[in-house]
């Protein structure tokens, strides 16, 4: 059997407020790991109470690739990161070092070990009339619309997930085929790198939503509405951007628009950051090649040094 010389690459990925950074953070420092953030929101400027970014103190200690390298205004796709990140690899390895990828985002993680189908690149003008139908029919009757035109993709894309069944009625628009005919793509070569994949998974959730609940709890009293006040004041965000749909943003936008009180805020914004850690289980349980860690377990950083230890050992 040939040996298998590609360079390594740790994946950590994990739902939101179990434990990542500061995993990754520690790990860095036993072994000769360089990190790059995995991250959908962080990527942005300005977005950091909602965020959950790490502060600057822990930045200038463990730099994390890909933070901050956006405005909020400019879009950035999983081809963008897929770009970068293989990029920043490519210079960690250069520099002796194994990148050690972070974050929850699984479609950044799918798109850079996978690869993409060839969808067409977003169209302003054909947006702008889905919104305008949308504003019409409600995303609900949006959904309706998609159910009737890509069964599929319909079933997998929620009534209330406006920004995919905007995207998935927007590629069927250009290409007349639907979206999920279209995904079956990726890439065509093998990755480049040689993947240790451990996933934190919690066996009893109760302790993640309660960290959860009072993450969002210290997000309200350490200012996410004056932080969501300074992105509005810039006059050039739009609810629709990628950025202002970040949970968390979202429900703090609507509440400024008056749409609910802060009572509901605090209640939306937690049930939005349960589902998305929900959304994020669902998708780890289906990486089969991945080593699946309990957070909650006191011995956490022991086993998750040992399998690095090991793969480490392998090369």
């Amino acid at each position: 059997m040939p040996v298998d010389r590609r360079p390594l690459a740790i994946f950590l990925m994990g739902p939101t407020a179990s434990g990542k950074t500061a995993l990754a953070c520690t790990l860095s420092e036993r072994f000769p790991l360089s990190l790059i953030s995995v991250d959908s929101a962080l990527v942005y400027r300005g977005l950091d109470i909602g965020a959950a970014k790490p502060d600057a103190t822990t930045l200038a200690r463990y730099p994390h690739a890909l933070i901050d390298i956006r405005d909020p205004a400019e879009p950035y796709s999983a081809a963008d990161f897929s770009a970068d990140a293989q990029a920043a690899m490519q210079r960690i390895g250069e520099a002796g070092r194994i990148p050690l990828l972070v974050g929850g985002t699984g479609l950044y993680f799918r798109a850079l070990q996978r690869g993409l189908s060839s969808l067409p690149e977003a169209d302003a003008g054909v947006r702008a009339q889905l919104a305008e139908q949308a504003a019409a029919i409600g995303w609900e009757g949006m959904h309706g619309r998609l159910a009737e035109l890509d069964p599929q993709a319909a079933t997998r894309i929620k009534p209330g997930d406006a920004q995919r069944i905007q995207r998935a009625l927007e590629v069927i628009t250009l290409t007349g085929q639907p979206l999920s005919a279209q995904q079956q793509g990726g890439r065509g070569q093998p990755f480049p790198w040689r993947v240790l994949k451990l996933a934190l998974v919690p066996e009893d959730r109760a302790p993640l939503h309660a960290r959860i609940a009072k993450r969002f709890d210290d997000m309200l009293r350490h200012g996410l509405l004056d932080e969501v006040r300074a992105l509005r004041h810039r006059g050039d965000l739009m609810p629709d951007l990628p950025a202002v749909r970040a949970v968390g943003y979202r429900q703090a936008w609507e509440h400024l628009d008056g749409c609910y009180d802060a009572v509901e805020l605090h209640d939306r914004g937690i049930f939005a950051t349960r589902q998305l850690a929900k959304r994020q289980i669902t998708w780890l349980r289906s990486e089969l090649d991945a080593r699946i860690l309990d957070p909650e377990r006191g011995d956490l950083l022991e086993r998750a040094a040992d399998a690095v230890s090991l793969f480490l050992e392998a090369k």
